[in-house]
């Protein structure tokens, strides 16, 4: 009888999990399928960099505003408006495609409106799943988003290239396009969120109840320090994820089935850390986790991407560079859902946005810079037979190799330097 009201309290949880999660595969599949059609219509890293940071420049120049209307506005309706709206920049670019007037600057615009959409919805999401997660339940519920996201990651690239082999990219849109709507059927037939107490809320000034969220992690500076760290890491990823396609799609050893079993390895490794995570018991520290398993994570992959010229080293560094995200992601999201307010959540996430996600399109326009204005170039000069041709190989994708170089030492120095923060420590 007890374990059946669980389950009862439960559903509505799980169904918000399970349909978000459909949603964001079929979002990923098309984000991946569009990075391949831009590179094979420019042959440049800076062109699909850019996809990245048209999604990514809402969230540093609208979050803190988005995460205060948020919380004034109905968690519920806000994820529906938003999802609704994200199906019709999807649907437009599936007419564009099919009237053959699709252009990367198209793209651009649209990327950018989905990314406003995903800045308003995201807090929204974040604080739902707060009210609908009982509290000796957030390490389970951490631990379930991370194995989605990893269970993802896996199939994105495999499900992304047999749509694209038998229906092109129209059959991939509209496979966004459905899952989408599925999720926006559950949120209006099936889940109802319990109310939140938001007395004199509504009444407060727009900016000055954005400024609270930025606020609070003033006066945490554990949680700032923390989340400062993840900035400068994704400064780090962003590059790498922008020189990666530059890379793979360049190299003689590589191609789109390469790209796709080494984003495969990726999300194989990120499945199976998310399956080791649900059965660990919570640590002591938190904190000390998320620095240790960056740190594992950083020491590997870009070495491997960087000196491997087959793409079975590359795929070994996918493994050892995602295999302790989850471990890493799911103890980053108990720690701050445990630490910050629900009645607040949705300004401090939003906030974080900010701050953490600020470095992703700069990461992005410096990754794709680099490979094409520096690294590349350099590398061309290269004698044939010198210590550099003979590490990083010679044409193209012997840049992009070379500045993965520079990114594996750059992410391990910056989590030696913050790992010895006294105010991360403090959460150790």
């Amino acid at each position: 009888m007890k374990n059946k009201k669980r389950r009862k309290e439960l559903f509505p949880l799980y169904l918000l999990w399970g349909t978000q999660t459909f949603s964001a595969l079929g979002s990923a599949m098309t984000s991946y399928a569009l990075v391949i059609w831009s590179y094979a219509q420019t042959g440049q890293a800076l062109s699909t960099a850019l996809l990245m940071v048209c999604s990514y420049a809402p969230y540093v120049l609208m979050s803190v505003f988005a995460g205060a209307l948020s919380d004034r506005w109905d968690k519920r309706r806000t994820m529906i408006v938003c999802d609704l709206l994200a199906v019709f920049s999807t649907g437009l670019i599936g007419l564009l495609l099919a009237a053959g007037q699709l252009q990367i600057w198209h793209l651009y615009l649209l990327n950018a409106f989905s990314g406003l959409m995903g800045t308003v919805q995201q807090p929204a999401s974040e604080v739902a799943v707060t009210l609908l997660t009982p509290r000796d339940f957030y390490q389970k519920i951490s631990a379930l988003r991370s194995f989605s996201g990893s269970l993802n990651s896996l199939l994105t690239p495999a499900l992304a290239t047999v749509l694209l082999a038998f229906g092109g990219m129209g059959l991939v849109i509209s496979f966004d396009v459905l899952t989408c709507l599925i999720a926006v059927g559950a949120l209006v037939l099936k889940i109802r969120l319990p109310r939140q107490d938001m007395t004199g809320e509504e009444k407060q000034p727009l900016l000055k109840s954005a400024g609270e969220g930025l606020t609070y992690l003033r006066e945490n500076r554990g949680i700032l320090h923390m989340i400062l760290f993840l900035a400068a890491i994704n400064l780090v990823a962003s590059a790498y994820n922008a020189a990666l396609p530059a890379l793979v799609l360049s190299r003689e050893n590589g191609g789109e089935i390469v790209l796709g079993w080494v984003n495969t390895c990726a999300g194989l490794a990120m499945l199976v850390g998310s399956m080791v995570v649900t059965l660990l018991p919570e640590p002591k520290s938190r904190a000390r986790v998320v620095c240790n398993s960056l740190l594992f994570s950083m020491s590997f992959e870009n070495f491997c991407l960087a000196f491997g010229q087959e793409s079975w080293i590359w795929c070994v560094g996918a493994v050892l560079g995602w295999l302790c995200i989850p471990l890493m992601s799911t103890n980053l999201e108990a720690l701050l859902r445990s630490h910050i307010p629900a009645g607040i959540q949705g300004r401090v996430y939003a906030a974080r946005n900010t701050l953490q996600f600020f470095t992703i399109p700069v990461g992005y326009l410096l990754g794709g810079a680099l490979v094409d204005q520096v690294c590349e170039p350099f590398m061309a000069t290269q004698p044939a037979g010198s210590p550099l041709t003979a590490l990083f190989g010679t044409g193209k994708g012997s840049g992009a190799a070379f500045l993965f170089l520079l990114l594996a030492v750059s992410g391990i120095l910056v989590c030696l330097l913050f790992r010895r923060n006294r105010h991360i420590r403090s959460l150790f």
